[in-house]
């Protein structure tokens, strides 16, 4: 599992930096403002954001989505911490295939 930094969004704007998605997964920190950023090069995969809450001690199901292949290109969250932080207060993201899959994680405020 790898983690990635968040990369803060400004008023001067940022260039997003992208990483090769980890084989075991990713996982970032999140305050609830955070989203990641999936590009897909490859053929068509699954991204499944862990959600690790639970209500009244039932599982709350995880989120799945589906990344087209060759120019896939999806935002995802943001992420409510109550529902998808683990107690590392990361949010925590694995996929089908890693291969030519390229992440980043953005903090909004």
């Amino acid at each position: 599992m790898a983690t990635l930094t968040v990369q803060n969004i400004s008023l001067a704007g940022i260039t997003p930096s992208l990483t090769a998605a980890a084989a075991a997964g990713d996982e970032f920190a999140n305050t609830g403002d955070t989203f990641l950023q999936i590009k897909n090069a490859g053929s068509e995969i699954t991204l499944t954001v862990e959600t690790p809450a639970k209500i009244e001690g039932i599982d709350i199901a995880e989120i799945t989505v589906t990344i087209p292949a060759t120019t896939g290109d999806k935002l995802v969250g943001p992420f409510d911490p109550a529902i998808f932080n683990a107690s590392t207060g990361r949010v925590v993201v694995t996929y089908s295939s890693e291969t030519s899959i390229t992440v980043g994680a953005f903090k909004l405020r």
